[in-house]
């Protein structure tokens, strides 16, 4: 059979790609125009997307299919070698001929939807349940351009290879993909989620891998006392206002669990969760920084909980990470840690140091 006749027979496979999809990746869903499932081996997720409309050939074409998490792409015949375990193309063919000689019973009819706010708490929950965890994907790459390479604790954080961009209400909606993170309150509520919007052609200098729109950072629900929670307070905790701040901290300090506030003003106004011995507080140098950290000292101060300031030598410690490394940036802030912390936040999880 030539290679036309293969085309020819995708193309026909793709005016039914909803049909296909429904058949051959059955633990799937379709929403808007494109059916989501997790991969080849049809789990459920939404790694792989398959688009159901689109012109016949090119560019956003009907049937064509991505998997974000390995890369891969095909066509709506790839599918179902894979799905059926066929190897020659003969064989493939006749299961797709197989399948367009079947009667096509009408789609499930779809229940409209109660509308979900834009900008809710249960628009962000939606958000980060439809993204995908972050090993192997661009968010990965981006956190790595950043030193920030342990991830260990960082549930908080997911991917989405689309995620909606409106750059204001008189523009066109954009899709860019993201890094996604969960903001909860203190009983582990989902209240809002904040996204950063990345550029998938990678880093670069100008904007460390930052997507190429005017606002790469948004944050959307219930934001005022909350914040994104990498691992469970105990009795030490540090809070910082922006993500890689305090992943950036983590990576020379792992045992010190964190909230990243996302904000000066949300710094200021964090929920102090209770039970704490000691609050870190990491410092920007910046006026907005410097006063949002001294409202967070006073207010753990009254209630009886001691609060240090983390100084970073440069604008913030994702710059001194940058500029230094994990190692230095270890040995600055021991000389900044309580000294009886010293032992279990410095020499914990492998590090070499000992504590004086």
């Amino acid at each position: 059979m030539s290679m036309q006749s293969a085309s020819d027979l995708a193309a026909d496979l793709a005016r039914e790609a909803e049909a296909v999809c429904r058949e051959y990746l059955s633990n799937g869903k379709r929403q808007g125009s494109y059916w989501l499932v997790g991969n080849l081996d049809n789990e459920p997720g939404r790694s792989l997307f398959v688009r159901l409309t689109g012109p016949s050939s090119g560019k956003g074409a009907a049937g064509k299919w991505t998997d974000a998490a390995t890369g891969e792409h095909g066509d709506l015949l790839d599918i179902i070698r894979a799905r059926c375990g066929l190897h020659g193309f003969a064989d493939v063919a006749e299961e797709a001929r197989r399948f367009l000689r079947q009667p096509r019973p009408d789609p499930p009819a779809r229940t409209p939807r109660q509308s979900t706010p834009a900008g809710s708490p249960e628009a962000a929950r939606r958000l980060f349940r439809m993204a995908q965890p972050i090993r192997g994907t661009l968010a990965e790459r981006y956190l790595a351009n950043r030193g920030l390479t342990d991830l260990r604790g960082t549930d908080a954080l997911r991917f989405h290879p689309r995620c909606f961009y409106k750059p204001d209400s008189a523009s066109p909606t954009e899709t860019w993909p993201a890094l996604i993170a969960a903001v909860t309150d203190l009983s582990g509520t989902t209240t809002g989620a904040h996204r950063t919007w990345l550029d998938p052609k990678g880093f670069s200098e100008c904007r460390l891998g930052k997507a190429p729109i005017d606002t790469p950072r948004r944050a959307m629900g219930r934001l005022l006392g909350h914040g994104v929670r990498f691992d469970t307070p105990s009795d030490l905790l540090m809070v910082g206002e922006g993500l890689e701040t305090v992943l950036s901290v983590r990576q020379a300090l792992p045992d010190l669990p964190g909230i990243a506030a996302l904000s000066a003003a949300h710094l200021a106004a964090i929920e102090i969760p209770p039970g704490l011995t000691r609050l870190y507080v990491l410092r920007d140098r910046d006026p907005a920084g410097e006063a949002a950290t001294q409202t967070l000292i006073d207010r753990a101060n009254e209630i009886g909980v001691e609060a240090i300031a983390l100084t970073p030598a440069r604008e913030d410690f994702n710059e001194d990470l940058m500029a230094f490394g994990v190692d230095e940036l270890r040995a600055y802030l021991r000389t900044q840690i309580a000294p009886e912390d010293l032992a279990r936040l410095i020499s914990g999880r492998g590090h070499p140091e000992a504590a004086e």
